[in-house]
């Protein structure tokens, strides 16, 4: 790859993973579609998009724990209960047809940025509810069942966690976010990478350390933005991506 391509790689990189740091997820809205249009095929794209997406969660947690702004035994509760379900996604969707299932995850994504605009208090207060052991079993299904959308799919999983959070369990968006990053980003990609590499998946390497470098200082300054800005401005920015991930899964590349 010649110089301007790895210039835009990076560049690709660093903005989507920003974005989707400041938002709760959404990385692969402009970084997946970028590894096919430089010419890597559709699966060798998502295996490998998967594994740079993990530093996205490390820039991430490096910024909150520094910030002293996570709740480790929630956190942990998070990535516990996706597990099994991120497992499962990332060995289905290496012999599932895509195409259907990206539409439907658009449309449902769509759905979550309307929810969210209709929703003029959501996530602004912490209001913590649900924190009982029936909530944590419920939730925990939840997220499970979120985790196989995160093993599969390419884009948007994270938006549905930090959502997910906001309503089940009452966090604001700052605290939703910061918990999403760190489970999903680098636990729950980090464990789907490393299932679809197992099962098989070719992962293009020598393209990974330049997007290495982008998703972890792209997970970094979003991190950095998210503790400086309002809740309103995170939900913003959360629903101006669900918008534009939704669309895009929904019509195609």
């Amino acid at each position: 790859m010649d110089l301007l391509n790895t210039l835009g790689l990076f560049l690709g990189s660093l903005l989507s993973n920003t974005l989707a740091s400041l938002s709760g997820g959404g990385a692969g809205l402009i970084q997946f579609p970028l590894l096919i249009f430089l010419g890597l095929p559709f699966a060798v794209a998502l295996a490998t998009h998967k594994v740079a997406s993990v530093a996205l969660g490390l820039g991430a947690a490096i910024k909150h724990i520094r910030a002293g702004s996570l709740n480790w035994p929630l956190t942990v509760y998070v990535i516990v209960a996706g597990m099994l379900g991120v497992i499962l996604g990332a060995n289905v969707i290496l012999f599932v047809p895509g195409r259907t299932a990206e539409a439907m995850l658009g449309l449902l994504i769509l759905g979550l940025g309307i929810y969210s605009l209709t929703k003029k208090e959501l996530g602004q207060f912490d209001q913590p509810r649900n924190r009982h052991w029936q909530g944590m079993v419920i939730g925990g299904l939840g997220l499970a069942l979120i985790g196989i959308l995160n093993g599969s799919l390419t884009a948007g999983t994270g938006l549905f966690v930090t959502l997910f959070l906001i309503r089940w369990f009452g966090f604001d968006y700052k605290q939703a976010v910061a918990l999403t990053l760190v489970s999903v980003g680098l636990f729950w990609n980090g464990i789907g990478a490393a299932t679809m590499y197992v099962a098989g998946a070719d992962i293009y390497w020598p393209w990974i350390p330049v997007l290495l470098l982008g998703s972890f200082l792209g997970g970094y300054l979003g991190a950095h933005l998210a503790s400086k800005k309002s809740n309103s401005l995170i939900k913003r920015s959360f629903e101006i991506l669900t918008f534009l991930i939704g669309f895009k899964l929904l019509v195609g590349f």
